[in-house]
């Protein structure tokens, strides 16, 4: 959407290109506008469009938009208890790559994906 020189793209236009299934699409367009990232207009002609300057949006807002970064937090091997007091085996060789991750996340806007040569999605 991002790149795209359409005023409005339909949830239909976009399940086609990206191969999303479309009730899981349509709950995520309807996350993201009740969260104010898009508008969406309804009607034969209607369809979403991005409501913030994309410069203003980053992928962890989008990540916790969807589906929260609490997964981020977890156990990278699924353990339910892992801390540095009680750690697993990848709890110290996952947190520097954790860091590096939701850095990456924190500080990516769409702007920056939008000017990306992608080739696909």
């Amino acid at each position: 959407m991002a790149k795209s020189d359409m005023q409005l793209i339909s949830a239909k236009y976009l399940h086609e290109q990206l191969s999303i299934p479309y009730k899981y699409l349509t709950m995520l367009m309807t996350s993201l506008t009740r969260n104010g990232y898009l508008i969406s207009v309804k009607g034969r002609d209607g369809g979403f469009k991005i409501n913030k300057n994309l410069k203003e949006i980053t992928l962890s807002e989008i990540i916790e938009t969807i589906e929260g970064m609490e997964s981020f937090n977890s156990c990278v091997l699924g353990f339910n208890e892992c801390s540095c007091t009680y750690p697993c085996a990848m709890h110290y060789v996952w947190e520097d790559n954790k860091k590096n991750l939701l850095n990456t996340f924190e500080n990516t806007t769409l702007y920056d994906l939008s000017n990306v040569n992608i080739v696909k999605y």
